[in-house]
């Protein structure tokens, strides 16, 4: 069995990333973070992670449509994005350059 580290799959992390792309409501949320990241948030998880998500600044909640309540990322909520994925960017280039280096002969 693979070990998946928790913070790559952070339920906040996968919503904020959802967002970027534009407002979406719960179910839409949950389709593209399954599409995108394999990842599927169950109910407890994705509205969790919105309440927590909402009440530090970093996503709103929009007018209702038909009883789905969509969400947009904020400023404050794209920049704590935009931070987060540079350093798990270098996290991902490290470690592909060590197992490069590891795996070459000699």
């Amino acid at each position: 069995m693979r070990y998946i580290s928790e913070r790559s799959t952070d339920p906040g992390l996968l919503v904020l990333s959802s967002l970027a792309e534009g407002p979406k409501h719960g179910y839409a949320i949950t389709r593209d973070v399954e599409q995108v990241a394999g990842v599927k948030l169950g109910p407890g998880s994705l509205y969790g992670a919105l309440a927590r998500l909402e009440e530090k600044g970093m996503i709103e909640a929009l007018a209702a449509e038909a009883r789905r309540r969509p969400y947009r990322l904020t400023a404050e909520g794209s920049a704590a994005l935009s931070e987060q994925l540079q350093m798990l960017s270098r996290v991902v280039d490290t470690g592909l350059d060590r197992l490069r280096i590891a795996a070459e002969p000699g």
